[in-house]
């Protein structure tokens, strides 16, 4: 069975994708091979970001090995947060702060689109190739709802009346941008 690392230790991730997978191939965390380092994302993109960490465990460890990054992107914004979407208010992972900030600077703004983007790094072989998942929505004006995480509670997907904290997690896994970059992903390791 082909094994392939995925550049994290996030359990809910590992059995998301392992359960797209079907069991076909074997996924292992950065912490099953023995990698403890913090990779740095330093990027101007969030493909720059995915590239760089899925570099680093394969240059490091010489296995097959995928990453992802994802980002917000607010049209009225010109597109930020994007790649500082984790770190838009701090330096740290402060969500409440990230969601305050956001919904401060959309004060008053008609125009509330946005979109987020997912894009997986897959390095095969040496050989690198990129999936990319998004879903389209609009940014609400107070928070909504509490079942997620991050910038669910101010994020209606497309389609739907609801925050993403509204809807649940199994509903928005279904819709999310990281479900659709990682089934584009699935389907070219099962389909090769």
């Amino acid at each position: 069975m082909k094994k392939l690392v995925i550049a994290s230790n996030n359990e809910h991730k590992l059995q998301e994708i392992n359960s797209i997978l079907g069991g076909k191939i074997e996924l292992l965390s950065l912490k099953d091979i023995n990698c403890f380092a913090d990779i740095p994302e330093d990027a101007d993109t969030l493909e720059g970001n995915a590239s760089i960490k899925s570099h680093y465990v394969y240059d490091n460890f010489h296995l097959d090995c995928f990453a992802d990054d994802t980002g917000l992107e607010v049209e009225a914004l010109n597109g930020a947060p994007g790649v500082h979407t984790a770190r838009y208010a701090t330096e740290g992972h402060d969500t409440d702060a990230n969601v305050r900030k956001l919904l401060s600077e959309l004060d008053g703004v008609e125009n509330r689109r946005a979109r987020f983007r997912t894009i997986i790094s897959l390095i095969e072989n040496g050989v690198e190739h990129q999936f990319e998942g998004i879903v389209n929505g609009t940014i609400t004006t107070c928070k909504k709802g509490d079942k997620g995480f991050g910038y669910d509670p101010i994020f209606i997907p497309e389609g739907y009346n609801e925050t993403c904290a509204e809807l649940g997690v199994e509903v928005k896994n279904k819709v999310s941008h990281r479900s659709r970059a990682v089934a584009k992903l699935c389907e070219y390791l099962l389909n090769k």
